[in-house]
C-alpha cells in the first residue's frame, strides 16, 4: 500500500538517514561474533543505531519498521553469542523495507523474522532444555519457514567450465534485488575541499587569460614579418625576429609550466571529491549474496574487509554489473550446497570474501570464495572443443593461462558449454569492464578448494599514458603501462604457423599479434615489437612505428559502436584529432589463442587526407607541413613543379597546396598543366603565395585554383578549412 500522502515529502530524508545506519549496522553485525565480541561499547552502538531508525520510523508512521527495530533491540540487550547472525538477518529485512519505502510504498510486516526472534529469546529466557542438540546444529534456520525433511542431494556435475544454463537462479533471487552501490547520483562534498577546488579553478583562469598578452605580442612579431619582406635587407629583420622569439618563447614556457603546475593541483583536488568508500557497495553486495543463497538453500557468511578504501565513484559506477556478476557466481556456481560440503568435510555454511584495499596508487578489489573450485582440465578440454586452442597447445597449456580461457568472449558465450556446469559465464562481461576503466582482472582458484578473483584498477579516473603507434597508414594508441620491453625486428624472422604468428628470438619462438594485419594494412618490412603483460597474460605485438607517448583521456568506447572489441576507447590528441586506443587484455587473449587475425578493423576517426604541398623554400616548406601535419593530413613535399609531377604520377593525393614563384615551372603554369590533364582536372589545387596583388589573385583563379591565399596574412585555420572541405567535394 502507497504511503501516506502527507508523509511522502519526508520519506526521503527518512531513507537516506536509514540507509547510512544500516550500512553501518551491517559493519557491526560481522564483527559481533568477532573481535567485538563482549565488547559492551559495540552492543551499546547497535542499539542506538536501532533505536535511532526505530524512532524516525515512528515519526513517519512506518510500524513495520519500528516493531521490528524494537525486536531487535530486546535480542541485542541479552547480547547472545550468535546476535550478529541474527541481526545480520534483520538488517537485511530492514534494508528491504527502506527499498519499498523509497518506492513510495508502506512495507509489509517481518512475521516470519519477528516470530524467530521471539523464539530465541523465550529459548534465551528458558535456558537451555536438553544438553544435546545444541552444540551439534551448526547451519542457521532459514530465514522463511521450517524446512522440509531433508531430500537426498543431488550428483553435482564436473566443475570448472561455465554454463548458460547456470545463470539461472530461482525466482527469488532473480528479482531486481541489487546491491545499493555507488552509481547513484548523490555524492557526498566536503565544503573545504569545494571551496578550495573553486580557487583553484579560478586560479587556472586567470593565468589562461595572462598568456593573451604573449598571443598578442606574436601577432605584432608577425606584422613585423610582414612588413619586412618589403626591406631591402631582410637579414637585420631576421636577427631581430630571431632574438624576439626566443625572449617570448622563454615567458610562454613559464606561463605553461605555471599553467600546469595549477591544473594539476586543481585536478587533484577534483578527483578527490570524486573519491567515496566503498561501504555502501560492499554491504549491498553482502547483502545480496546473503539474499541469493537462502533463496538456493544454502548459507553464506561474508566477510567484510577495508570498507573505508576510497574509490572513484566513476569507476565503481562501471565496476557493478562485474562485481555483481562475481558474488552471484561465487554463491550460485561456486560454493555447493550444505549437504555435499559437509561430504567433501567442510563447514556447512559456505564463506565469501569481499575485500577492498589501496595499492600503490590503485585499489585491489577480492571476491574469494571457500567452494568447488575450478576444473582446469574441463576448461582446457571445452576450449579445444570451441576451437580456442589446439590439442597441441592444451597439452603445455599451464593452469593461469587455462583460467585465462574463462576471460574469452568465444568462450564463455557459447550455449554448448552448458553440458558442464561450472563458473564463467560472463566472465567475458568482467574483463570488458575492467578494461574499460584501465584495470586488470586476475583468477587463481584450486579445485575442491575455491576461487579467488581479484580486479585491480586506477584509484581515480584521470589522464593516461599511451603510447602513439602507427601501421600503414592507422595511427593508433596503446596504454603505456601494459608495454614493458620494445624490440626492432625484420619480416624475414616472422613464423606462421597453424593460425599464430611467431617471431623467432634468438631460437625461440614468441607468439604476437600482427597489428597491421588486423586493418588490413600490409606490416613494414622493419618493424616494432611491444612486449608487456596485460591481465596477468603476456602480451606482444608487431607495429610500425612508435610515434610517442601522451597523456590522453580515454572514453570507453560503447559497444553499440561499429569498432571491434579490440579497441577499447577513443581519446583526442592534443591537435584535436581522435585516436583509437587498443586493449591489451583482448589483444593479450590474441596473443594466447589459436586464431587467424587477418580480419579487417576500423578504427574510430575520420580518414587521414592525403597533401602534396610544392614550395621551394625550405623554412615556408617546412612550417607549412607542421601546420598540416598538426591538422592530421598526411603531408608530402616537393620543391618544385617537376618534383610535383613525379609524386603525381605515384601516388594519389585529396589536395594540393602550391606556391607561385619557383624556378621552372612557376604554380600558374603548373595549375594551367594539370587541369590540362583528366586525371587532375578535378584535383584542389590551393595556391599560398606572397603576392597579394588583385591582378595576382585573378590570374590563379584563372588558371584553374580552386582558392588563393597570400602568406602575410596567412591564418592556419583558414587553410585546415579549405582543404577538408575542397577535399570533401572530390
Amino acid at each position: 500500500m502507497p504511503l501516506d500522502p502527507e508523509l511522502q515529502s519526508l520519506a526521503p530524508l527518512f531513507v537516506e538517514e536509514a540507509r547510512e545506519r544500516l550500512e553501518r549496522l551491517a559493519t557491526l553485525c560481522d564483527r559481533l561474533q568477532g573481535e567485538l565480541a563482549g565488547h559492551h561499547d559495540a552492543y551499546a552502538e547497535v542499539r542506538r543505531e536501532l533505536h535511532t531508525v526505530k524512532g524516525a520510523a515512528r515519526m513517519l508512521q512506518l510500524p513495520t519498521i519500528a516493531e521490528l527495530c524494537h525486536a531487535a533491540e530486546e535480542l541485542v540487550e541479552r547480547e547472545l553469542p550468535d546476535t550478529g547472525a541474527e541481526l545480520t538477518r534483520v538488517v537485511d529485512r530492514l534494508s528491504e523495507m527502506v527499498d519499498d519505502v523509497a518506492r513510495g510504498e508502506a512495507p509489509g510486516p517481518a512475521v516470519d523474522l519477528a516470530a524467530r526472534i521471539g523464539r530465541r529469546l523465550a529459548e534465551a529466557a528458558q535456558g537451555p532444555a536438553d544438553p544435546a542438540p545444541e552444540a551439534t546444529i551448526e547451519t542457521p534456520e532459514p530465514a522463511t519457514a521450517p524446512e522440509p525433511p531433508p531430500t537426498p542431494e543431488p550428483v553435482p556435475e564436473p566443475v570448472g567450465v561455465p554454463s548458460a544454463a547456470a545463470t539461472e537462479v530461482p525466482a527469488a533471487a532473480a528479482t531486481d534485488q541489487r546491491p545499493r552501490t555507488l552509481g547513484t547520483a548523490e555524492v557526498r562534498v566536503d565544503a573545504a575541499a569545494l571551496d578550495a577546488v573553486a580557487d583553484q579553478a579560478t586560479q587556472v583562469r586567470i593565468l589562461a587569460l595572462s598568456s593573451r598578452g604573449s598571443v598578442d605580442r606574436l601577432y605584432e612579431l608577425a606584422k613585423l614579418a610582414e612588413q619586412g619582406l618589403r626591406e631591402p635587407q631582410p637579414t637585420q629583420v631576421l636577427a631581430v625576429l630571431a632574438t624576439m622569439l626566443r625572449r617570448l618563447a622563454v615567458d610562454i614556457e613559464g606561463g605553461q609550466r605555471r599553467l600546469l603546475r595549477s591544473s594539476e593541483e586543481g585536478l587533484d583536488r577534483l578527483l578527490t571529491l570524486q573519491l567515496q568508500p566503498l561501504r555502501t557497495s560492499l554491504v549491498g553486495l553482502a547483502r545480496y549474496a546473503r539474499e541469493l543463497a537462502r533463496s538456493l538453500g544454502r548459507e553464506v557468511e561474508v566477510d567484510l574487509e577495508g570498507e573505508e578504501t576510497r574509490l572513484d565513484r566513476r569507476i565503481a559506477r562501471e565496476l557493478e554489473e562485474a562485481l555483481l556478476h562475481l558474488v552471484r557466481n561465487a554463491v550460485d556456481h561456486g560454493i555447493e550446497g550444505p549437504g555435499e560440503r559437509v561430504a567433501h568435510g567442510k563447514p556447512p555454511i559456505g564463506r565469501l570474501l569481499l575485500r577492498a584495499e589501496a595499492v600503490a596508487g590503485r585499489v585491489r578489489l577480492t571476491i574469494a570464495d571457500d567452494g568447488a573450485g575450478v576444473d582446469r582440465e574441463a576448461v582446457v578440454a571445452q576450449a579445444v572443443k570451441v576451437g580456442l586452442i589446439d590439442a597441441g597447445a592444451a597439452e603445455t597449456i599451464t593452469r593461469e593461462e587455462a583460467y585465462r580461457l574463462l576471460f574469452a568472449p568465444g568462450f564463455s558465450t557459447r550455449r554448448k558449454v552448458s553440458e558442464i556446469s561450472g563458473r564463467g559465464v560472463g566472465l567475458d562481461i568482467v574483463a570488458s569492464a575492467v578494461a574499460r576503466v584501465g584495470g586488470e582482472v586476475l583468477l587463481a582458484a584450486e579445485p575442491g578448494r575455491g576461487t579467488t578473483v581479484v580486479l585491480e584498477v586506477p584509484l581515480a579516473r584521470r589522464g593516461e599514458l599511451v603510447l602513439k603507434i602507427r601501421v600503414g597508414q592507422s595511427q593508433l594508441a596503446v596504454p603505456s603501462s601494459a608495454v614493458r620491453e620494445v624490440l626492432r625486428f625484420s619480416q624475414s624472422a616472422v613464423i606462421e604457423r597453424d593460425g599464430r604468428t611467431y617471431l623467432d628470438l634468438e631460437g625461440r619462438l614468441v607468439p604476437f599479434v600482427p597489428v597491421a594485419r588486423m586493418f588490413g594494412e600490409v606490416p613494414a618490412e622493419t618493424q616494432v615489437l611491444l612486449r608487456g603483460r596485460a591481465s596477468g597474460q603476456p602480451l606482444a605485438l608487431a607495429v610500425d612505428v612508435v610515434e610517442g607517448e601522451e597523456e590522453l583521456l580515454v572514453r570507453p568506447v560503447t559497444r553499440s559502436a561499429p569498432v571491434e572489441a579490440v579497441i577499447e576507447g577513443v581519446a583526442l590528441l592534443a591537435s584535436g584529432r581522435p585516436i583509437g586506443v587498443l586493449s591489451p587484455a583482448v589483444l593479450a587473449q590474441r596473443t594466447l589463442l589459436r586464431q587467424p587475425i587477418l580480419a579487417t578493423v576500423t578504427a574510430p576517426g575520420a580518414p587521414r587526407l592525403s597533401v602534396l604541398l610544392v614550395d621551394d623554400s625550405l623554412v615556408t616548406r617546412e612550417m607549412e607541413r607542421r601546420l598540416l601535419e598538426d591538422a592530421g593530413f598526411t603531408v608530402t613535399a616537393a620543391g618544385d613543379a617537376e618534383e610535383c609531377m613525379s609524386f603525381l604520377g605515384e601516388m594519389s593525393f585529396d589536395c594540393l597546396v602550391t606556391d607561385i614563384e619557383m624556378p621552372g615551372m612557376d604554380g600558374f603554369d603548373l595549375t594551367r598543366r594539370l587541369r590540362s590533364i583528366p586525371q587532375f582536372s578535378q584535383l584542389p589545387i590551393i595556391v599560398v603565395s606572397t603576392r597579394d596583388r588583385p591582378e595576382d589573385r585573378l590570374q590563379g583563379l584563372q588558371a584553374g585554383a580552386d582558392a588563393y591565399l597570400t602568406k602575410q596574412s596567412l591564418d592556419a585555420g583558414e587553410l585546415v578549412d579549405l582543404v577538408r572541405r575542397l577535399s570533401g567535394t572530390r
